[in-house]
């Protein structure tokens, strides 16, 4: 009797409690697979931005676009991708999904990247004095207007808003926390427009990708944990 009362009456493990586990799992691979991964796709993007397979096609400027203006601050929002996109990774603790998180990522970089190769876009170049702006002078130094449609920009912070909402429903967070989850990933998408890095063909074409690769990817993940 005493058992059964004790089972009734114990408390279920805190959500940020359960997050922590994971966080705390296979550091070393996550520490250094994560940026690798990173640069390893920057690589890739650079060399494609350098070597396309024809001549760029200038993306077109809607009447949205027009509408939108330019924020600068929303340059921090832009940047807060490369932190978004380790979340999901840091918040796996199996293996299997790890790897398997990393092959659909790689899956649909790869995908954008291929399309930037034998479809290459540009998009115009604002009527900005970037030297009022440093730190957008030197994103628009780095990462130059072109790889464009679809924004993999765009792409990865969906598919990374997905798999994190996911993980926060299995963790049991409240509501917020998805909110919070939710906010940031449109914060980021409508940053890529603020900052006049991409058009809005571009995220949309990103929005399409990255839905579909996490709806693709997770659903996947749910068949295999159901076998």
């Amino acid at each position: 009797m005493s058992d059964c009362i004790l089972r009734n009456t114990e408390q279920p493990t805190p959500w940020y409690r359960q997050i922590a586990g994971p966080l705390l799992t296979d550091v070393p691979l996550k520490a250094i697979g994560t940026p690798l991964f990173i640069a390893l796709f920057f690589a890739a993007y650079f060399y494609v931005l350098e070597h396309p397979a024809y001549p760029p096609t200038l993306m077109p400027v809607t009447a949205l676009d027009r509408l939108i203006p330019f924020q600068p601050q929303a340059f921090y929002l832009y940047v807060s991708l490369w932190i978004y996109v380790s979340l999901p990774p840091a918040f796996l603790s199996l293996r299997r999904e790890l790897y398997g998180y990393a092959a659909a990522m790689a899956a649909m970089c790869l995908v954008g990247l291929g399309i930037f190769y034998f479809w290459p876009t540009a998009v115009a170049p604002a009527e900005i004095d970037w030297a009022l702006y440093p730190e957008m002078e030197f994103l628009k130094n780095l990462d130059a207007v072109g790889n464009a449609c679809p924004s993999l920009h765009v792409a990865t912070a969906v598919f990374s808003g997905f798999w994190l909402h996911r993980l926060l429903r299995r963790f049991g967070a409240p509501w917020w926390m998805l909110l919070v989850n939710g906010a940031w990933c449109a914060g980021i998408v409508y940053s890529t427009l603020a900052v006049r890095q991409h058009v809005v063909v571009d995220v949309l074409a990103g929005l399409g990708l990255g839905v579909l690769a996490a709806s693709l990817s997770l659903r996947g993940r749910v068949l295999a944990d159901a076998r």
